[in-house]
């Protein structure tokens, strides 16, 4: 065979290889979207491509289990059974080759269609050519009409009432009957449907049910809390849509915890799930510095079976009984309280149906989660009623979007109006104009929930809401519903400017392990190549551990070297001389007392060979990356209640040793957690919670 023979075969071998690769990797990836597409839509009806932006750059975790096994099921086993085809038709067809590539051809063609079609789907459905035209036009309305709470005086009775503030999850006046402003022939919540009646709604003088607009960028439960708390919409902009590696919420934004909190208020987040899961953690530890009682803080002091997990967490029965529990406590307190919850349990398509729930709807088995949903705030509101601490107490009750079901809406007219549930009861104030019928979005509830405590607002405007129970127009009355949604979906260089505090780049470092001196049993470590640090480093904080559970767990200060490099030495000794299975996370110390999270490794000791120390290289037997990202580390591996922030000084220790009377290694106080164990409310992954 000649050298013109042995190149055509190469390159004809090249080329059948190269088809076998596209056609299995386009086979699967245009299955495995198609069927994503499909999916999204049918978990999430009415997603919007804000939502989707803003979900995408969010951390994962406190994601519910069920709903990453739902996605699994649906999406995988249909992808892994095209690639099966596909490797069968071409163990089948291989040697008819006219046949093999006709197939190899059809495939692609219908792999490229599949995907296009769903493309093409997502594209209509989530409106992108309007929401590219949108991010690409800016628009001054929220900076024309914005109220900063800094510039408003607020001022609240000499005796501060308590709040209850309920957000309930995808609750519409649309589930009513349309004699009572509903969309349905029987009323799905009768419950909810008096007590608004019997409280404040501002509907008038009618019985109609009043709600909340849920305004573009409002429409999911984070942003609809953000909204109602701040008054702002969660307009994230792509640049800086880094939900997964901010340390902060909307940082300078003046919201209702913040003002609460300078007003001696105690602040408590009861949920039923991870509250991480989107930003949840960060917007009430960041705007009120709220107690965050979720799933894991549950699971940790056994208020709930151990492995108990049921949809995102715990469901809403659990949650009133936690409620219940919560306000006895927080009403011997003197300082009076704000107690917020969100139920969970009408979330999910078809809703989490709990032993409680009846079948008056039958095959409905959403219906029959809404009345479960109504009946159970009734009776919760009913219990808190009777308490002592009552008649010093607002309640609020407010949806936080409209559904999130697929169907369960679809026969609604289409010019019915859908509005998330709003109620006031025990407010200390009543409306200026009690006839008067209002529109009003959710927005409004920022200074209407203060309003209803008798706090007195100067000019009763916050953020871009108004105060209801005011005569002042809402932005609604003012503009019309749609012009207003027209610009909050446009660009705003207000919003860019309050999130420009976002840091796009994670900080990060390089651990490099020295040779291990086998007679002093020193393992030395440079940090080095520190980057994206933000401020002055004060010191530079390492933890060791080589157990699980960290019991173990030794903190040690590096030493910072004339050309910038931090050095520590390992006495693996005080390690039981384990020569495996060392976990080093490194922590900055700024200025400012904030600590935060710069890389990870887990290695085991080992002497590095001279060859490899010229070359400045480690071998893969030694370290595992060398660094971790932010989001890598698993949660809960280094304690915060283990160490204040830059309490460690240079001479109070020497290089890799701690003062006993700073630390006992490894040890924990039993008081604030069992060894090894931490509360997700208190530290984000890979990085400590600054106080």
């Amino acid at each position: 065979m000649n050298a013109k023979s042995v190149f055509v075969k190469t390159i004809k071998g090249i080329l059948l290889v190269l088809e076998a690769v596209i056609v299995i990797v386009l086979g699967f990836v245009s299955v495995l979207l198609s069927n994503s597409i499909r999916w999204m839509f049918e978990t999430w009806s009415y997603l919007t491509m804000d939502e989707v932006a803003y979900l995408l750059n969010s951390p994962m975790e406190g994601t519910s289990e069920e709903i990453i096994m739902e996605y699994v099921g649906y999406c995988v086993p249909a992808s892994i059974l095209a690639l099966l085809l596909i490797f069968i038709l071409m163990i089948v067809l291989r040697k008819r080759r006219w046949m093999y590539h006709t197939a190899m051809a059809g495939i692609l063609v219908c792999s490229v269609a599949l995907a296009g079609y769903y493309l093409n789907m997502a594209w209509v459905r989530l409106d992108i050519a309007n929401y590219s035209k949108n991010k690409s036009t800016y628009s001054t309305f929220i900076e024309d009409n914005y109220v900063n709470a800094d510039d408003v005086a607020i001022r609240f009775p000499e005796q501060k009432r308590n709040l209850i503030y309920i957000f309930l999850e995808s609750m519409e006046t649309t589930y009513a009957d349309v004699e009572n402003g509903g969309a349905f022939d029987i009323s799905y919540i009768p419950e909810l449907t008096e007590i608004a009646q019997q409280n404040e709604d501002f509907s008038g003088s009618g019985t109609a049910l009043n709600g909340g607009y849920s305004m573009p960028q409002t429409t999911w439960t984070v942003a609809a809390m953000f909204a109602q708390s701040a008054g702002l919409p969660l307009s994230i902009p792509l640049e800086n849509n880094q939900m997964n590696t901010q340390d902060a919420f909307f940082e300078g934004t003046n919201a209702l915890g913040d003002i609460l909190q300078q007003a001696g208020y105690s602040q408590t987040l009861l949920i039923g799930s991870d509250a991480t899961f989107g930003g949840r953690r960060l917007l009430f530890s960041g705007h009120g510095d709220f107690t965050i009682h979720d799933y894991n803080y549950a699971a940790r002091e056994g208020l709930i079976p151990e492995g108990y997990r049921v949809w995102w967490g715990y469901e809403d029965k659990r949650l009133f009984q936690f409620a219940k529990r919560e306000l006895r406590s927080l009403s011997q307190q003197d300082e009076p309280f704000n107690l917020t919850l969100l139920t969970v349990d009408t979330h999910k398509e078809d809703g989490y149906v709990c032993g409680d729930c009846g079948n008056k709807f039958g095959d409905d088995q959403y219906g029959n989660v809404i009345a479960c949903s109504s009946q159970k705030v009734a009776e919760f509101i009913r219990w808190v009623q009777r308490q002592d601490f009552y008649e010093n107490t607002t309640i609020v009750i407010a949806g936080d979007h409209l559904t999130m079901d697929s169907d369960f809406c679809r026969d609604v007219p289409l010019d019915y109006t859908r509005k998330v549930y709003t109620t006031y009861i025990n407010s200390a104030v009543e409306p200026e104009k009690p006839d008067l019928y209002r529109d009003y979005t959710t927005f409004d509830h920022f200074p209407t929930t203060l309003a209803s405590l008798g706090a007195e607002i100067e000019g009763n405007r916050l953020g871009l809401g108004t105060n209801l129970f005011s005569s002042e127009w809402t932005l609604t009355e003012k503009y019309q519903r749609d012009r207003m949604a027209l610009e909050l979906n446009r660009k705003s260089k207000f919003m860019e400017e309050l999130t420009s505090y976002i840091n796009l780049d994670l900080p990060e470092a390089e651990i490099i392990l020295q040779d291990y001196d086998p007679v002093t049993g020193i393992q030395p470590i440079v940090i080095t190549d520190i980057k994206n640090v933000q401020g002055n480093i004060r010191a530079l904080n390492i933890a060791v551990w080589t157990l699980d559970g960290q019991t173990d767990l030794q903190w040690m200060q590096a030493v910072q070297n004339p050309d910038g490099d931090y050095t520590m030495d390992i006495n693996i000794s005080s390690f039981g001389s384990r020569m495996e299975n060392y976990n080093i996370h490194v922590y900055t110390v700024l200025e400012n007392g904030s600590t935060k999270f710069l890389t990870s490794t887990i290695t085991e000791i080992k002497q590095i060979d001279a060859e490899q120390r010229e070359m400045g290289q480690m071998g893969t037997e030694q370290t595992e990356a060398g660094q971790m990202e932010n989001n890598q580390m698993e949660p809960g591996q280094v304690e915060n209640d283990q160490m204040e922030p830059g309490q460690i000084d240079n001479n109070q220790m020497e290089t890799g040793q701690m003062e006993n009377n700073q630390m006992e290694p490894g040890q924990i106080d039993n008081n604030q957690m069992e060894t090894g164990q931490i509360g997700t409310d208190q530290m984000q992954p890979g990085q400590f919670e600054t106080q």
